[in-house]
């Protein structure tokens, strides 16, 4: 029984240390950004953003020391979340231009964008995915990658992959980098 106690005290000291370091992530002030609240139903309303703190665990410093990273520059998205891996202009402007979409799951250290299957009103017989890649940490034209997907009803009321317009990703990736020039200019213009 004498060596049980002292295991289970050990379990304890490890489970608490445990939580700290958990909590310690989920405030992690490198994490900072604005990030959808909610999935979206197909509305056309535009996401709510939540705003996260910088404040840590223990305050800006995280748990034990800060970060030690430099701020980005105005080309890597500077006040748009420096804390995540991609450029922060794009990122934005991607969650801009497709705000009308329900998202699936949005990644901002990979950079990755997937919508839902959207229909669009007026023709219920025809829905759109999207899949959004942010390249890099700058400001580029080639910064940004999106793949169109459609598919259409056929006479059983399934659906079927569809061909979709050759240039139809171009067209996306056109008014996201324009997006993100605008954003830019804000920020730029606000200094």
């Amino acid at each position: 029984m004498r060596g049980f106690g002292a295991l289970s005290r050990i379990g304890v000291v490890l489970s608490a240390a445990s939580m700290i370091v958990i909590g310690g992530c989920a405030d992690d002030p490198n994490v900072v950004g604005e990030y959808p609240t909610g999935r979206r139903t197909g509305d056309s309303t535009p996401y709510e953003y939540q705003k996260r703190s910088d404040e840590g665990l223990f305050g800006s410093g995280g748990l034990f020391f800060g970060t030690g990273k430099k701020a980005p520059t105005a080309d890597e998205g500077a006040g748009s979340g420096g804390g995540i891996a991609v450029n922060g202009f794009l990122w934005r402007a991607s969650l801009d231009t497709i705000a009308f979409m329900p998202v699936n799951s949005a990644d901002p250290f990979g950079g990755v964008i997937i919508t839902d299957w959207y229909a669009m009103p007026g023709a219920p017989d025809e829905r759109f995915k999207m899949n959004i890649y942010i390249l890099g940490r700058s400001l580029r034209a080639d910064g940004v990658r999106v793949n169109v997907f459609r598919q259409t009803k056929n006479a059983d009321g399934g659906w079927i992959d569809a061909t979709v317009e050759a240039d139809a990703g171009t067209k996306i990736e056109d008014a996201i980098l324009t997006r993100a020039r605008q954003l830019r200019f804000d920020v730029l213009s606000q200094q």
